[in-house]
């Protein structure tokens, strides 16, 4: 097998692969871009967006600075609450713990002087959904399942390096349409620069 057959195959392979990762940051940006618009639609269902699962008292003592997340598991730990999660301060005297799966998503408010835990569950939305795999990443969760999330997103991001190089590669190879492969840089960096310059 020829380096040029090896990266013709390699590049179809890679797009088969990169397929489902391809359709989902592409239609969860269509998500972002339109969030006026599904917001009005879910307006006109005149449903809650939230509603309280349960309103009780609590107590734990919050810094008034600092790293919040130990304070967060905690309050999930105490409650029977479980999922990914980030905390951060609402306001000086609440404290919310945001906590989300692919399809549900809660929220604990601790309301710090009333001594108060208000935990509400979040109705599914598909824009919500489609926007929710587009931003998670990292590896701040502590389960298996998030953290192997967080390295499949890294290689995503590799492949598709890879398969713009290979996508190079071919072009470069085939001298009867390098003018307008020339043609398709030069419109993609030059709109690209534009709106990176103007906004």
């Amino acid at each position: 097998m020829t380096y040029p057959h090896f990266n013709r195959r390699l590049h179809l392979y890679l797009a088969l692969t990169l397929l489902p990762w391809f359709l989902m940051y592409a239609a969860s940006s269509l998500a972002f871009s339109h969030d006026q618009y599904f917001q009005a639609r879910d307006q006109a269902k005149g449903a809650p967006l939230w509603t309280t699962r349960f309103e009780r008292s609590y107590s734990i003592d919050v810094p008034q600075s600092g790293d919040l997340r130990a304070i967060g598991a905690r309050i999930m730990r105490d409650n029977g609450l479980a999922g990914s999660f980030g905390t951060y301060r609402q306001s000086p005297n609440q404290l919310n713990v945001y906590i989300y799966t692919f399809l549900h998503s809660t929220q604990a408010k601790y309301f710090i002087t009333e001594r108060k835990l208000v935990v509400e569950d979040r109705r599914f939305r598909f824009d919500h959904f489609l926007t929710g795999m587009h931003g998670r990443g990292g590896f701040e969760q502590e389960g298996i399942l998030e953290k192997t999330w967080g390295v499949l997103v890294d290689l995503v991001w590799l492949g598709m390096i890879l398969w713009i190089a290979t996508g190079l590669y071919m072009w470069w190879h085939l001298p009867r349409v390098r003018a307008w492969g020339w043609l398709a840089l030069a419109g993609g960096f030059a709109s690209f620069t534009l709106f990176l310059w103007r906004l």
